[in-house]
Parts: structure tokens; sequence; C-alpha cells
């Protein structure tokens, strides 16, 4: 049976988060920018693999986390939502605070099981 692919786009540029608006020569950068785009083929079983370790990760930081807040404290922790990005070498990386704009960022959000929506 083929493996199964997911084609994945990255920008292979330093400066893709410089604004280029209002400036002369504009259409030049542009074109360069478009032109550092690359298509790499990634095979899903590597995501699968990658994508289960990542997830093992945060869930046993957040078991930590219930563990240190403790069945004492009125407080649980009830939803997370995190912010995570595929690169073009199948890697899983979470991604912190604002630097998910502009990027194609997926978020994860996990709720408790045991909670009211």
């Amino acid at each position: 049976m083929p493996e199964d692919y997911l084609l994945i786009v990255t920008d292979e540029t330093d400066d893709a988060s410089v604004p280029i608006e209002g400036r002369r020569g504009w259409g030049d950068e542009v074109r360069k920018r478009i032109s550092s785009l690359k298509e790499v083929r990634l095979p899903v079983s590597q995501l699968e693999q990658n994508m289960t370790q990542f997830l093992h990760l945060i869930g046993r930081l957040f078991k930590q986390v219930d563990q240190q807040i403790g069945s004492e404290s009125d407080m649980k922790l009830d939803e997370v939502e995190l912010s995570v990005e595929i690169s073009g070498e199948g890697e899983v990386k979470l991604i912190a605070g604002g630097k998910a704009a502009g990027k194609g960022a997926i978020t994860l959000r996990f709720t408790r099981a045991d909670t009211p929506k």
C-alpha cells in the first residue's frame, strides 16, 4: 500500500515578517518572497509520529499542573489552547506569544472531559 503524503508549503526567507507595504520597488520584494516558497511532501506517518510525541509531552506537562494545583484547591485547569506549527522537516513546534501572526499556525484546544460546555 503506498504511503500517504501531506504537502507542506514553507517560506525559506528570514525577513518574511518585515512589512513591505509603502516602499518603492515592493514588487521585487513580493516576487522574491514568492520564489522563496518551497513545497515539501511529508509522509503522514512521520507527522503522526511527531504529533503523537508532541501531544504526549503536552499531556505530561498539564498532568503536572493538575498535581501542582492539587485536590486541596478549588482551582482546576479546564481548558488549554495551544498554537502549533509543522515545519518543512515535519517537526511539530509550539508557538509562543505573538509569533503565530502571519504564519500557518494550527490551533489545538483541549477541554477537560468532565467540564460542562
